[in-house]
């Protein structure tokens, strides 16, 4: 028979997941990772996550467990989780920076959290995947957060009230360096060739790769890029390769599910939206499509873009050479529209160290209640 469990399901930038208060929550371990599957639909097949709350996509099946920090530097405390949509698995190895901007909504929903006066308010998360702190901006009214604004994202239909996410030294997030390797550029083996990669760790693990070095613009259709199966396939060696470079694994086959992120870069160029609308080369720094959970993202994880926007201030980084070093903001543009992330980063000795790196997103709550698990 099925279980009920309390659970509140959000959007947070371009993702959407489901939300816990930790109360509610068995202790981490088997128990909790089933219920999390099971929340979502997973596994199936069938590609779709019908049974469960997910959407068959990466962006659609997630998960977020939120508690009050014991921490005297943070406020709230959250652990993500991203739920594979084909096997009962779930994987702890990065962050989300879309819902990360759910997290304070729904902490100020749930109780977990409180602000007393209205108007702007400054939250301070703890992230236990990277074990990074965040602080939040945005406005509050009756105790939570406003939802109504005029702020667009890209990839979202209609506006919102601003949510601005500050990642406070997001540098080493899983990796513990900003260029694990000490180098802007590396060479991995891709059957047999090498391909120039920059590996770089700020709010997530990435590796960067020239799209034309793998045969494409950069500028394709999610979906034309899903199809192609070379690519993909390049894209996921890539991947696996670069783990192993930056230490995350021993071997190819054991790199984690969620990270490191590949992203295919190229020079500004005009690029044909979603929805059909164009981004003419001079409205953006550089093209950017994402790989996550092994589809290509429709717009662009939060966390990847702070990362983009980090690499794009590192000096002989692929990022800083294809953007024409845009500077401390970027303009990124990504299959959904441009989405605009700022790092500051500074030199230490020899190598860089991010201050901070920042984005706006917007959330709001979608449905609160209980969720049937097995």
């Amino acid at each position: 028979m099925a279980r009920w469990v309390n659970a509140t399901f959000m959007r947070g930038g371009t993702s959407k997941g489901v939300f816990f208060d930790e109360r509610d929550l068995p202790a981490v371990g088997i128990e909790r990772d089933t219920v999390f599957t099971s929340a979502l639909g997973s596994p199936d097949p069938f590609g779709r996550q019908l049974d469960g709350m997910g959407g068959g996509i990466s962006s659609l099946s997630k998960v977020v467990s939120v508690a009050a920090s014991h921490r005297p530097d943070a406020d709230v405390e959250y652990t993500f989780g991203q739920v594979a949509v084909g096997e009962a698995v779930v994987d702890y190895s990065g962050n989300c920076g879309n819902l990360s901007s759910a997290v304070v909504p729904f902490a100020l929903l749930a109780g977990i959290h409180t602000v007393e006066a209205d108007g702007p308010a400054r939250v301070v998360l703890h992230n236990t995947n990277t074990d990074k702190l965040i602080a939040v901006q945005l406005c509050v009214t009756g105790g939570l957060a406003e939802t109504d604004g005029d702020f667009v994202l890209p990839g979202v239909a209609g506006t919102g009230s601003p949510i601005e996410l500050e990642y406070l030294h997001p540098g080493g997030a899983k990796t513990g360096a900003v260029l694990p390797t000490g180098h802007a550029v590396d060479r991995l083996d891709l059957d047999g060739r090498e391909v120039e990669v920059s590996l770089v760790d700020v709010a997530t693990p990435m590796v960067f790769v020239a799209a034309g070095d793998i045969g494409v613009t950069g500028r394709e259709s999610p979906e034309s890029l899903d199809a192609d199966a070379g690519v993909m396939a390049s894209l996921d060696r890539i991947r696996r390769a670069a783990a192993v470079a930056m230490g995350m694994c021993r071997a190819p086959e054991e790199a984690p599910l969620a990270v490191p992120k590949v992203a295919m870069v190229a020079a500004p160029a005009t690029t044909t939206l979603l929805d059909g609308r164009q981004v003419a080369a001079e409205d953006c720094d550089v093209v950017v499509r994402v790989v996550s959970m092994e589809s290509i993202h429709r717009a662009i994880p939060g966390t990847a873009a702070l990362c983009t926007a980090a690499a794009a201030n590192i000096a002989g980084t692929l990022v800083e050479h294809l953007s024409a070093g845009a500077g401390h903001e970027l303009r990124i543009a990504t299959p959904s529209g441009v989405v605009v992330s700022s790092a500051a980063v500074r030199t230490h000795g020899a190598l860089p160290e991010v201050v901070s790196a920042s984005l706006f997103r917007t959330a709001r709550p979608l449905m609160r209640g209980q969720v049937a698990v097995r």
